[in-house]
């Protein structure tokens, strides 16, 4: 699976790798290569299309000079524009020189006549002007290139498709921070390993799709296999579905029991139902207030149920009892979507894990502020954590050593704000660094969710979903993911495994139902749930 690496371990990775027998030059010939191939791969054959490569001084401009040699080899019309003169003869040019392509320089296009010529007709852009070492702000002939282009293409009607060689040029790639010069990609092919810029916003607004090209590193470099954050892909998400046997039953799939739902919530406990059931599941039982159930059972007639007591139709502490039943049949154990917040309900919560002395109750039957937990702990299936589930959770003391190890953790960066104490901003502006921290102080896997869901072990690896899409932005589409991860677990997962999957599958639930709809502003959650089985059959095709 790919790392996603800082640029001084990138550094230290291609430093290594040098040392090893792979030099820096074939890097930026294996480099180009795969940029051209991966170009051709999404674009069809580019004979007779007009590539314009756009390159600077360093290294990533060698990599796009690489990268034109192979298109023009295809049969492309390539030409280049320097931001600075390389020196007469120079290797990297000299063969696109032999082969009599346009080579023009900034300084000596008078008034940009030759960009600007050279953009209105181009078919793709290629971006290797900056690599991953640039500094904002921008400065000199790189900035100038960059900010004529982005006036030229400004002006067009119909754009052309833009490259960006290992980044967009202007992009700090370990912290996402993006010049005002930068062109938008419509691909990015970033080089060996992802960088956290690429991931992060604002500068995640530029890249379009991320893809990752090869330079040829030694499969077993310990500098790269030693680091731990990796980018998640189809084919590495893929490779974690349970077999599905032809002599299977509903047993040899699990059983999902979700404890969720309240009256003014009701619609978040069938969300997660369907959302397990289309993970592959064989068996979803929802533990919910009896009074909302007459709802539910249209929604999802395959569910079995567990009636629970409830005070104006929220759950109390009256239903653990009931719940606790269902633990040895159970392989994975759902708690939160849409519970509200309660003091009966956290009593419930509590008394789901320990055991609970509840005898004072208030006059109104409410549970008071105040109660004592055993020391017993109840054995209980793999546990998921969503929701308002996370929200009572923070109001009890010592929580993390209360939940089963390694249970599984589904805050947005509102929930993950109480559960931390940190700000929501402090949250996003560290994603990876504050998944982990956590992950590996509680003991539990962590699923920060929002744009690029990050999902955080105790043992320090990490997993980025590189979907970023606002078709998941409404109401009800954790209760999805938290449904599709809980299918995983009882299916048999790991809890970090499951976590990954269930995270990757509803992102590209998503993008699949906004692609359906022709827009993701009018996406529901439901829309979601129902994709999730044309993503699953996507990642076996």
């Amino acid at each position: 699976m790919p790392k996603i690496v800082t640029i001084k371990e990138m550094q230290e990775i291609e430093k290594a790798a040098d040392s090893q027998g792979l030099s820096f030059d074939t890097m930026i010939q294996n480099a180009g290569k795969s940029i051209a191939d991966i170009a051709i791969s999404r674009l069809g054959k580019v004979e007779g299309r007009r590539v314009v490569i756009l390159a600077g001084k360093g290294n990533n401009g060698g990599d796009g000079l690489v990268a034109g040699l192979h298109l023009a080899n295809d049969g492309a019309l390539v030409s280049i524009y320097l931001t600075e003169k390389l020196a007469e003869g120079e290797e990297l040019l000299k063969p696109l020189q032999d082969k009599q392509l346009l080579v023009a320089v900034y300084a000596d296009d008078q008034r940009s006549r030759v960009l600007r010529n050279l953009l209105r007709s181009a078919d793709i852009v290629i971006d290797s002007v900056l690599g991953t070492g640039v500094k904002l702000p921008l400065k000199g002939a790189a900035k100038e290139v960059l900010s004529k282009a982005q006036q030229i293409l400004s002006k067009r009607e119909t754009l052309p498709y833009v490259i960006a060689v290992d980044c967009p040029s202007g992009l700090n790639c370990d912290t996402g921070e993006i010049a005002d010069e930068a062109l938008k990609a419509d691909l990015t092919i970033t080089l060996a390993a992802a960088k956290p810029g690429l991931i992060s916003f604002p500068g995640a607004g530029y890249v379009g799709e991320l893809v990752i090209g090869e330079i040829g590193l030694p499969p077993r470099l310990k500098e790269l296999a030693k680091i731990k954050l990796e980018l998640q892909t189809a084919e590495s998400t893929v490779r974690l579905f349970p077999p599905r046997p032809m002599d299977a039953h509903k047993g040899t799939f699990g059983k999902v029991l979700i404890v969720a739902g309240s009256i003014n919530y009701p619609g978040a406990a069938g969300l997660a139902g369907v959302a397990a059931y289309r993970s592959g599941v064989g068996l979803v039982t929802l533990a919910v207030p009896a009074v909302i159930q007459p709802m539910l059972v249209p929604i999802l007639p395959e569910a079995t149920w567990v009636l629970l007591p409830h005070d104006m139709g929220a759950l109390n502490e009256n239903g653990a009892g009931i719940i606790v039943e269902e633990y040895e049949s159970t392989q994975a154990l759902l708690i939160g979507p849409g519970l509200g917040q309660d003091d009966g309900t956290l009593g419930l919560l509590s008394s789901l894990f320990y055991s609970a002395d509840f005898s004072e109750r208030s006059q109104i039957g409410f549970l008071k502020s105040s109660y004592e937990l055993s020391d017993t702990p109840n054995e209980i299936p793999p546990c998921v954590i969503d929701a308002d589930g996370l929200n009572l959770l923070a109001k009890i003391d010592n929580w993390s050593k209360l939940l089963p190890p390694l249970s599984i953790l589904t805050p947005h960066p509102g929930e993950m704000a109480t559960l931390t104490g940190r700000s929501k901003d402090e949250i996003q502006q560290n994603r990876v660094a504050v998944a982990r921290e956590f992950a590996k102080a509680w003991g539990h896997v962590v699923t920060l969710k929002g744009a690029f869901t990050v999902v955080a072990s105790p043992d320090g690896r990490a997993a980025v979903m590189p979907i970023a899409t606002a078709a998941l932005a409404h109401a009800g589409t954790g209760d999805v993911l938290a449904g599709v991860i809980a299918g995983f677990r009882a299916q048999g997962l790991e809890a970090y495994e499951a976590a990954i999957a269930g995270s990757f599958i509803q992102a590209r639930a998503g993008e699949y139902a906004a692609e359906v709809l022709g827009t993701g502003a009018s996406v529901l959650a439901g829309e979601v749930a129902e994709a999730l089985p044309n993503v699953i059959a996507e990642l076996n095709a």
